[in-house]
């Protein structure tokens, strides 16, 4: 069957035509101007609102990009919008959505629901989508309007990837008229596949073990794109819900956008995961892009952020050459929906495109009624400013609901009477979030939105048995989060950048101290790097030096002793425990029974002294009101860095 470009995405004829483009105002004679836009990462945000502070903001929702959207179909005459994965997991909604209303043969997921309104062409799938399992996401995905597509995830594996029984169509061709630029309407197949992580096996394996398997996307590239050339597609994009990662192909890889680029066959691509914009100078200088040029493996290539915080483009001028099409030139960008500026403030720059926050205009206030339930109080406050700096109350909260869950499971099994650790990571920190990126619970009701707020992903609750010199290797691993600094140095930076908060774990239930005159033992990966390297010192058990031979059950979350982050004593094999609950739920039963909750950081970690010695680190500026009762550590206001957050001194 034959398909024409409906005419809200291409609008044939050149009467009355908007061309902004210099493509569009250059394309000749068997020449046509494709535009491809993309969003990835959604997460569900398709309103402008932050569920967890239950406030409006400027800086995401689809709402707003489907503006940037609109204003570029209203200028082309060939463009085709594709979102990159990670749309049905990630803020209150869909949670309302998994665990409250469910979803029923039948039901329509909002996050599909504003998809058809804004009419997507394709989706692929995001490691996120399995976060609920695999009846949830066919349920989810048969609403859409459009093809969604994912290569790598196999039902039934072939012997090579084109014999697969997979998941969901590998790829899909659309068969399509583009208009060239004497208006002239001339058949084209555009060939669109999608790829996730194979890690899905590992963070979701609750799900997914025994129901499919996951192929490396570079092998899985290889295979099909052949076929869809075999099949007619003139032009092949893979859409990649993969970051920008090493430049050499490497099995199993998890950001593997440039050995993909590089796949004979593809044409562009579109990348995600990484929650980075690119290009952006985030990738100056990164092997195997080019940041000025909008490439990631030789071709054009574009990130569109997170939340809908950016809309990818990639503009291709296209050649018919024969009969066969080619790219002949082609540009880069992802467009922002706001602007930070100099004082601080967000300035939108863009308006809600109405019909899309029309079309779950309910199911929103469905979801305001689910996280404004008070489900029990708190007698200090829960907040998350110096989670990197000190022993927190945000952290301490999660890790005291999760010894009070294992403990119980423990009961009459052969663990029963072994010590109980438990490793948590403060999720909301800062960094790439910005400087409003912060848990803040005041004193007082705890309410669903305060609990999602405190544990940003609906992980569910593992325990693991591993030894003292494991717990040992963990705290190292987690020690990456600093910079090394030499003693007797003044305002050194002491947080990695590159090293994400939800992997600096701290354990409960030991205490230790961090000498950052070492190196790290491990890099951003996890690879051994400094054998020798002993940041953490004086780990102690009740009060006496830990024996590295005693055995202890440490509670976590299924992405980390599954392997996520890549942590000694977590690849999957300690696993004693695998819980029917997600790590929220138990903090709401936990509040819940305990009524008034008294999550007061008990100082279980510091820093070693180092003399004469100052570090800078930032936070938001909503610290200061709690930097005097940081336990612990000496603290002092150190001015404003030129991003937004507030800087801080420690004296080692």
């Amino acid at each position: 069957m034959q398909l024409t470009f409906n005419r809200r995405h291409f609008l044939a004829g050149s009467a009355g035509l908007i061309a902004m483009h210099p493509f569009s105002v250059n394309a000749a004679t068997g020449q046509a101007h494709l535009r491809l836009m993309e969003t990835t990462d959604l997460h569900v945000h398709v309103f402008p609102y932050d569920y967890y502070a239950d406030r409006p903001v400027d800086t995401v929702g689809l709402s707003r990009t489907a503006s940037l959207i609109e204003g570029v179909r209203a200028e082309s005459t060939n463009s085709l919008l594709l979102d990159n994965g990670d749309f049905l997991q990630g803020n209150p909604m869909g949670d309302y959505i998994a665990y409250e209303r469910g979803m029923k043969e039948g039901d329509m997921h909002p996050v599909i629901t504003a998809m058809n309104a804004l009419g997507f062409d394709a989706s692929t799938l995001g490691n996120h989508e399995f976060n609920y399992g695999i009846s949830f996401l066919m349920k989810s995905v048969s609403g859409a309007a459009f093809p969604v597509v994912s290569a790598n995830v196999v039902k039934e594996m072939g012997a090579s990837p084109t014999a697969d029984t997979t998941l969901l169509p590998p790829y899909v061709i659309l068969d399509r008229e583009i208009i060239d630029g004497d208006g002239a309407a001339i058949p084209i197949k555009i060939g669109l596949i999608g790829f996730v992580p194979p890690q899905i096996m590992n963070w979701d394996r609750k799900h997914l073990e025994g129901n499919v398997q996951a192929r490396d996307i570079v092998a899985s590239a290889r295979a099909y794109v052949p076929q869809m050339k075999e099949q007619g597609a003139d032009i092949i994009v893979a859409m990649c819900h993969s970051g920008i990662g090493e430049a050499n192909d490497s099995d199993g890889m998890e950001n593997a956008a440039i050995p993909l680029a590089a796949v004979d066959g593809i044409d562009a691509i579109l990348t995600g995961h990484s929650h980075l914009v690119f290009p952006s100078s985030n990738y100056d200088d990164w092997a195997g892009v080019d940041t000025a040029a909008g490439t990631i493996g030789g071709k054009p290539g574009v990130m569109g952020g997170f939340w809908g915080s950016h809309m990818g483009l990639v503009d291709l001028l296209l050649e018919n050459d024969g009969g066969q099409w080619r790219v002949l030139s082609h540009t880069a960008e992802a467009r922002p929906i706001s602007r930070r500026e100099e004082d601080r403030s967000i300035t939108p720059l863009v308006e809600d495109f109405e019909p899309v926050l029309a079309s779950i205009a309910d199911v929103h206030e469905e979801t305001l009624t689910y996280v404004r339930t008070a489900v029990g109080k708190t007698d200090a406050a829960l907040h998350s400013y110096f989670a990197l700096v000190a022993d927190d109350p945000s952290v301490q909260i999660v890790s005291n609901a999760q010894v009070w869950y294992i403990a119980e499971q423990m009961v009459g099994t052969e663990y029963e009477g072994l010590p109980i650790l438990s490793a948590a990571a403060p999720f909301k920190a800062g960094g790439r979030g910005g400087p409003e990126y912060y848990t803040d619970v005041p004193v007082g009701d705890v309410a669903i939105k305060n609990v999602a707020d405190l544990y940003l992903y609906p992980n569910t609750v593992r325990a693991v048995k591993i030894t003292g010199a494991t717990v040992k290797d963990w705290l190292e691993r987690s020690a990456g989060m600093f910079n090394q600094v030499d003693a007797g140095a003044s305002d050194a930076v002491l947080l990695n950048p590159d090293f994400p908060s939800y992997n600096f774990d701290v354990i409960d239930g030991v205490t230790y101290q961090i000498d950052l005159s070492q190196p790290s033992r491990f890099d951003r990966e996890g690879a051994v790097i400094n054998a020798d390297a002993n940041r953490i010192i004086n780990l102690q058990f009740n009060g006496a030096p830990i024996d590295p031979d005693q055995e202890f059950i440490v509670a976590t979350n299924n992405y980390r002793a599954s392997g996520g982050g890549s942590f000694p004593g977590a690849d999957g094999s300690t696993v004693i425990f695998e819980g029917p609950d997600t790590n929220r739920d138990v903090i709401v039963r936990y509040i819940v029974e305990q009524g008034t909750v008294s999550p007061r950081a008990d100082g279980n970690w510091s820093f070693a002294p180092l003399a004469d010695t100052t570090v800078i680190f930032e936070t938001g500026p909503a610290g200061a009101t709690y930097a005097d009762g940081v336990p612990g550590v000496n603290i002092e206001e150190a001015g404003q860095s030129d991003t937004g957050f507030s800087q801080f001194r420690i004296g080692l």
